[in-house]
């Protein structure tokens, strides 16, 4: 990936719905600031905020997930899940965890 196609993930995962605080706050920092101090705190929270396909099936499958969700959404969750993992997917589908792994993925473009 280039600079330019990782600031553009960047700016992906501030503006999706499913991305937390700490998160978008480091990748507002990164946005501003594109050094490595900045691209390394984002990569940190990354490491620990994107999720993966287990997780989120998990989450979904969980008496938490079924709160939070609703119980039908939960559902095709599961569901959803288990097919993209049957594909090989590793992350979680939501936005922010697509853009989050694309980024983490090419780290090395981030500096």
């Amino acid at each position: 990936m280039t600079k330019n196609e990782i600031i553009e993930k960047v700016k992906e995962l501030i503006a999706a719905p499913s991305c937390n605080a700490e998160v978008k706050s480091a990748a507002e920092a990164y946005l501003a600031k594109q050094d490595k101090t900045a691209a390394d705190a984002l990569i940190k929270v990354l490491e620990t905020h994107v999720n993966s396909i287990d997780e989120t099936i998990a989450l979904a499958n969980s008496d938490m997930g079924k709160n939070i969700f609703g119980a039908e959404q939960a559902a095709n969750m599961v569901k959803l899940g288990n097919e993209l993992k049957a594909k090989g997917e590793k992350y979680c589908f939501c936005p922010a965890s697509q853009a989050g792994s694309k980024i983490y993925e090419n780290k090395e473009a981030l500096a």
